[in-house]
């Protein structure tokens, strides 16, 4: 049996998860709140397996909550549900505690996956909220892969990139077609690969 609390303001999504959870096999709906006020003062004794968040609660936010109760109870697995999916709250979730991030559409069959899935380790999201967190570390790859160029490197790598020819490079950049393909081997040795194709696919995930 999988215990369960929901944190949100909105009573009928309260009482409406409330139903799912008790009405489903394996799963029991130990308590409910409405602020993080509430549940940091009275959830540590429940010792829930899972907690469904909301993050817009009033007072203290959902995020804010979930850095106190994993405090208090690091056991416990908590998913946001929440509306929203851009960047900073997903990412400030995470770094809160949060093992998985739903939106609030999440068809109700998914959210009870969702917590089978978060209670054996795993770290459910919504589709577009898993596509954001990729692409997110796909960027902090292509920033950190360059850090390791000269500004020139960086230069004739973009230039790769929009698929100009060693000869078109060196008549951009004002030098000599040797030195283009200097600073082109120098890119490939930095980044570990042997080819252009190489290098982009890197750098930029194509």
């Amino acid at each position: 049996m999988i215990r369960v609390v929901i944190i949100d303001d909105i009573k009928e999504i309260r009482e409406g998860l409330q139903i799912l959870i008790d009405s489903s096999e394996g799963f029991s709906c130990q308590k409910t709140f409405a602020t993080g006020e509430l549940a940091i003062e009275e959830l540590p004794a429940l010792s829930p397996d899972v907690v469904l968040m909301d993050i817009n609660l009033p007072g203290l936010n959902g995020i804010e909550s979930v850095k106190k109760l994993k405090g208090l109870c690091p056991q416990v697995q908590f998913i946001m549900s929440t509306v929203y999916e851009d960047d900073e709250n997903i990412f400030e979730s995470l770094k809160a505690g949060a093992s998985g991030y739903l939106l609030k559409k999440t068809a109700p069959s998914k959210i009870l996956d969702a917590i089978v899935e978060v209670y054996n380790g795993g770290s459910p999201m919504s589709g577009q909220i898993a596509r954001k967190v990729i692409a997110s570390f796909q960027k902090k790859n292509s920033i950190d892969e360059t850090e390791i160029l000269t500004p020139k490197e960086k230069e004739v790598l973009k230039a790769l990139a929009k698929g100009l020819r060693y000869k078109e490079i060196a008549d951009e950049m004002k030098v000599s077609m040797e030195t283009i393909r200097s600073h082109a081997r120098n890119i490939y040795e930095k980044l570990q690969v042997q080819s252009r194709t190489e290098a982009l696919n890197k750098v930029y995930g194509r």
